[in-house]
């Protein structure tokens, strides 16, 4: 028996719980709650699950923002672990470098009191527990390197088969415009994350389960909580606009960027914002070697932005560069108001999120990245178009746009809304969900020898990591991007 099936008939209660939105926190919450044997209907307007905004980094300790908060880092890094057990065939196993330009104002040397704090907490992570060691020996969480480091592996060849972080580091200090840096240049394991392969993941897990219905191509268009029975009303659309209905015990409002229609429908005001965020796939023929990730720090919005350089195999990079005419956009960011929860993006933007971009601006955009990138990694510059830009909304709860670790809220009557700002924030918002489902009876507590991630998730990780991966590339060729963003590294 597995742990569905114990849960289902000595655990669990019959109660239904009705997900709206079959993104990353969405189908992550349905595969939580489908694993205890509770009765599940995910509704997905859309033809596939986890098709939101470009993910393409597992954020192991929030290295990228210097300005979050230490804590907003030591969470991510621990949801990141969580995520890496759970969703195991979706990391790609390679290191990320960070380095400070020259005319940067912040200080290379202020990145090191973190990650000596990460390294730290990662170490007593592992000692905890020893399945907690998904990101390499916590000894080697991060690696720092002065320029004379840096031209010593220049001289070296790219090795075959990348092991060490020096093996890594090579093909960077041989590309790298070294006296356009500040030192030290800083590696950390914080790895990549295949949205295609948590799609895969998510879609394979959840057609197990026979307590988990998932309605695709399913738009939500009415939600009322009924006093008198305590349950909620969904009334949906059919892809043939056929309009059908259903009851469940507790409504969970994972619609990520939109969760401000599904709050307007219940009548649940709240604050958020939304911002429109793209970026580019782009192919280097001329690349050499096995690349890491390469973040180089800027200032947001401002043309010297953060530029980020996330490797694929077969010569494929994604690219954000956090300016106004590469990944963020003009008027991107807006924010709710008195009359609505949903943040109001303009009709270029809602275009956009319908797939309707211009070649022109495609082009245009990604060769702006690529010049963003190749100003400190020069042979770049020969990189070419790969593919359509990988794009979407995301919704950051409240007022405070640096805001990157959040999970979940709680409102109204039997209602909860995902706000997930980063993929590795779904399972953390999954386990807020089961323990206000238990804490209001609308299920029972399970058993205290299930306690373990692998315990909880004995479905997902049973999947066979090549099925995985050949359906995350029929997904990707889908959604009409080259099969290798969906192929593993490392």
């Amino acid at each position: 028996m597995n742990i569905s099936e114990r849960h289902s008939s000595e655990g669990i209660s019959h109660s239904t719980v009705g997900i709206i939105g079959g993104g990353v926190a969405g189908a992550t919450i349905a595969l939580r709650l489908a694993e205890l044997g509770i009765s599940i209907n995910l509704f997905e307007e859309g033809i596939s699950l986890v098709n939101g905004p470009p993910i393409c980094h597992l954020h192991a300790g929030g290295n990228l923002y210097r300005e979050i908060s230490s804590q907003q880092c030591l969470n991510l890094l621990e949801q990141s672990i969580d995520t890496l057990r759970v969703f195991k065939h979706t990391a790609n196993i390679r290191p990320t470098v960070i380095a400070v330009p020259i005319d940067d104002n912040g200080s290379a040397l202020d990145l090191i009191p973190r990650l000596d704090l990460l390294k730290t907490t990662y170490e007593q992570l592992v000692k905890r527990d020893s399945k907690n060691k998904v990101l390499g020996e916590p000894s080697d969480y991060f690696t720092l390197y002065s320029q004379q480091d840096i031209e010593k592996l220049k001289l070296l060849d790219n090795p075959t088969y990348p092991v060490t972080p020096d093996d890594w580091m090579i093909p960077v200090a041989k590309s790298l415009q070294l006296d356009q840096f500040k030192y030290p240049i800083v590696m950390v394991q914080e790895y990549g994350l295949s949205v295609f392969r948590i799609a895969a993941t998510a879609s394979l897990a959840l057609k197990q389960m026979e307590n988990c219905h998932v309605l695709l191509s399913s738009k939500v268009c009415g939600v009322e909580f009924d006093q008198v029975t305590q349950r909620w009303l969904i009334t949906y659309e059919t892809q043939d606009n056929h309009k059908q209905q259903c009851t469940v015990d507790y409504l969970i409002n994972a619609c990520g960027y939109r969760s401000g229609t599904i709050d307007d429908l219940a009548h649940i005001p709240r604050e958020r914002m939304v911002e429109f965020k793209a970026a580019y796939v782009t192919r280097w023929e001329k690349c050499e070697g096995h690349w890491p990730e390469v973040i180089i720090h800027g200032e947001r919005g401002t043309p010297k932005g953060m530029a980020q350089l996330t490797p694929y195999p077969n010569g494929y990079f994604q690219l954000h560069g956090m300016t106004k005419d590469i990944t963020l956009f003009e008027n991107g960011l807006v924010t709710s108001d008195h009359s609505s929860a949903q943040p109001k993006l303009n009709d270029a933007f809602k275009e956009k999120l319908n797939r309707q971009w211009s070649e022109e601006e495609v082009i245009e955009r990604t060769e702006k990245a690529i010049k963003h990138v190749a100003q400190y990694v020069d042979t770049f510059k020969s990189a070419v178009v790969g593919g359509k830009p990988l794009f979407g909304a995301q919704q950051i709860p409240g007022t405070d746009a640096t805001l990157r670790a959040a999970d979940i809220s709680f409102s109204g009557d039997n209602y909860a809304r995902s706000e997930i700002v980063k993929a590795s924030s779904a399972l953390s918002a999954a386990d807020a969900i089961v323990n206000e489902l238990i804490t209001k009876g609308i299920i029972n507590s399970y058993h205290d020898d299930v306690t373990t991630r692998e315990q909880l998730f004995s479905t997902t990780l049973q999947l066979d990591k090549q099925e995985i991966v050949s359906n995350a590339e029929k997904i990707a060729i889908q959604r009409g991007f080259p099969a290798s963003l969906a192929q593993p590294i490392g």
